[in-house]
C-alpha cells in the first residue's frame, strides 16, 4: 500500500479538466485534450485500481480490483447516448467500481442497460466529480428476481438487517440511498416495521467525499477505511444473494 507521503493520485488539474469536460462536452474539445485526460485522470485511475487490490482483499478475498484499459474496474468516459435526452458524449465524473468474483459468470437479462452480471452482486464505488465526489457500495438497479431474493431475505431476517444498517453497522456519515417504490411491493405486508426498507429498488449506501479527500496523497488508506465501514452491508447482500464474502 502506498505510504501517506506519495505521490496523490488525483491532483487540481485532474478535477479542472473535469470541469472543463462539463463546459465543453463534445467530440472536438475531448480529441484536442485527450492527453490531458490520459495523464491526470485515466492513468492515475488504473494506479489506484492496482493498488486498491490487497486492501480490498483484507474486507472481501472476493472483492476485485482490475486496473484494465477496457473491460476492468475502470468505467468508460464515453456516455451511453441510445435511450438519453441528453446527448452529451462524455460523463462528467470519473467512476470505479470494485465487484464480487461472481458477477461476471451471471449473463444479465437481454435487454439490460449493464454489464454481464456486474449489478447483481454487491459492488464497491468510487465516484469522482469536482464537488460531488463520493464512495458508495451495494447493489444498483437488481434484476426481479434478484431484488425478490433480497426482499424475503430481509424480511426473513429483519434483524441482521438492522444490524448492517443501522448505527453503528452504517455509522454516519453513510446513509442508504438509491430509489424507491411509493408504494409496498406485492405480496409484502403494508403494516411490517420494516416496510420502507422493502420499498427499495436499490440496496446502496453512500458517503461524500471533499475534493481535498480526492486529492489526499493516502487516498488508498482513506478508501479502504470507508469501505470497511461499508463492508457490514456487502457482507449482508452476499448473504442475500448466496454469495461468499
Amino acid at each position: 500500500m502506498p505510504s501517506a507521503k506519495s505521490t496523490p493520485y488525483f491532483t487540481p488539474q485532474s478535477l479542472r479538466f473535469l470541469t472543463e469536460l462539463s463546459r465543453n462536452n463534445n467530440r472536438e474539445w475531448f480529441t484536442e485534450h485527450k492527453a490531458q485526460y490520459e495523464a491526470s485522470l485515466r492513468e492515475p485511475s488504473l494506479r489506484l485500481i492496482a493498488d486498491m487490490a490487497e486492501p480490498l482483499a483484507t474486507i472481501s478475498p472476493q472483492l476485485r480490483a482490475e486496473p484494465k484499459r477496457v473491460g476492468g474496474s475502470l468505467f468508460r468516459i464515453h456516455r451511453d447516448v441510445r435511450f438519453s435526452g441528453d446527448k452529451s458524449p462524455y460523463k462528467r465524473h470519473v467512476g470505479i467500481t470494485f465487484f464480487h468474483a461472481a458477477t461476471r459468470a451471471v449473463a444479465r437479462s437481454e435487454g439490460s442497460n449493464a454489464s454481464m452480471g456486474r449489478l447483481d452482486a454487491p459492488v464497491l464505488y468510487l465516484h469522482i466529480q469536482p464537488g460531488a465526489s463520493f464512495v458508495g457500495g451495494g447493489i444498483w438497479h437488481p434484476q426481479p428476481d434478484t431484488l425478490k431474493l433480497i426482499r424475503d431475505y430481509l424480511l426473513n431476517n429483519p434483524r441482521s438487517w438492522k444490524d448492517a444498517t443501522r448505527k453503528p453497522g452504517l455509522p454516519d456519515p453513510w446513509h442508504l440511498d438509491g430509489e424507491a417504490l411509493t408504494r409496498p411491493p406485492r405480496g409484502y405486508d403494508p403494516a411490517h416495521e420494516l416496510i420502507d426498507d422493502l420499498k427499495r429498488k436499490d440496496f446502496i449506501a453512500s458517503r461524500a467525499l471533499s475534493d481535498d479527500e480526492v486529492m489526499a496523497p493516502d487516498l488508498v488508506k482513506r478508501l479502504t477505511r470507508h469501505y470497511e465501514q461499508i463492508a457490514p452491508l456487502y457482507d449482508w447482500l452476499c448473504g442475500a444473494l448466496d454469495l461468499d464474502f
